[in-house]
């Protein structure tokens, strides 16, 4: 079997009817029952019913995704002779990751991630941030601009370095306005506004991250039994501290993609599997580094190829 690690995506990757091919399969019914328990309310049948408005809601969106990538991860380690080298998230994805990990407890990370999103939203008011993909930019150029259209009212910074020539920027939404027009002038291919609720991993969220560290010093981290490649620092941590600061400074710093990606490759892994709704990561993880396998995890279709990728 390949070297491999588990990757898992972020919010944005949900959709009504997610991982629908698979309930009826034992583990993920099961996990899904475990997150029903956790929640205190039938968060499967929000995931495969919708009303997607409700589905869409930051607290119910992590949660969903959440238990979606949980559910699929435990059902490709179910059919693998292997374990995985390492694991790694993309923003609300490394929580996923530490389950896998064993350092966090699937209860503990559906809490964690509710309050996680009724804290992004309270950070900020709704209507005053903003995020936008840029397109085609080196990163550097966008970080200069974010500053040149930065003042001491109104800033933004670059939040994910998602892949080369793809850097999305997070901030107050007269600033990102300002830095979008300063990036089409630089040569941009495109710049995207984002529909997002709150401008995530900026300081805009320190708040957030502030009402993250009481609730995490409330539950009982472990260190993690395989590494986990985290945002904040790009490198793989197991100890319970790294663990800790790393989630805090996740909601205030960017998510460091590429590099993350590039630290997988260096530490020999041969093919990322991405466990969760979509396939979002599969396409980034491609263009960072076409040398490594891409497979994802999402019906017994794409688990199928996952396996044959791993063999």
């Amino acid at each position: 079997m390949k070297k491999f690690a588990v990757v898992f995506p972020g919010q944005g990757s949900q959709s009504v009817g997610m991982l629908a091919p698979l309930m009826d399969n034992d583990l993920v019914a099961s996990t899904y029952a475990e997150a029903n328990e956790a929640l205190g309310y039938d968060l499967k049948a929000v995931t495969l019913n919708g009303p997607e408005s409700e589905l869409n809601r930051t607290e119910v969106t992590q949660p969903a995704i959440l238990a979606a990538s949980v559910a699929a991860c435990r059902l490709l380690l179910s059919r693998t002779e292997g374990q995985p080298a390492a694991v790694a998230g993309h923003s609300l994805g490394e929580y996923s990751a530490l389950v896998a990990a064993g350092a966090l407890q699937f209860a503990d990370a559906l809490r964690l991630v509710r309050l996680r999103g009724q804290a992004m939203q309270a950070a900020v008011p709704v209507g005053t941030g903003s995020m936008a993909a840029v397109l085609g930019l080196e990163d550097e150029v966008v970080k200069q601009l974010c500053k040149e259209a930065s003042n001491d009212l109104d800033a933004v910074w670059a939040a994910n370095f998602n892949s080369p020539g793809q850097v999305v920027v997070s901030g107050t939404k007269d600033a990102v306005t300002r830095a979008s027009v300063l990036f089409e002038h630089a040569g941009a291919k495109r710049v995207v506004p984002l529909a997002v609720s709150a401008p995530s991993h900026c300081p805009l969220m320190q708040p957030a991250a502030d009402k993250l560290q009481q609730a995490l010093s409330e539950i009982e981290l472990s260190e993690a039994k395989i590494p986990v490649y985290c945002n904040a620092f790009a490198n793989a941590i197991t100890q319970k501290e790294d663990i800790l600061q790393a989630l805090i400074l996740q909601l205030t710093g960017p998510v460091r993609w590429v590099e993350t990606v590039q630290a997988l490759k260096a530490a020999g892994i041969e093919v990322l599997v991405e466990a969760g709704p979509g396939k979002v990561l599969c396409g980034l993880n491609r263009r960072i580094e076409r040398s490594l396998g891409a497979a994802n995890v999402q019906d017994e279709d794409s688990l199928a190829k996952a396996l044959e990728a791993l063999a």
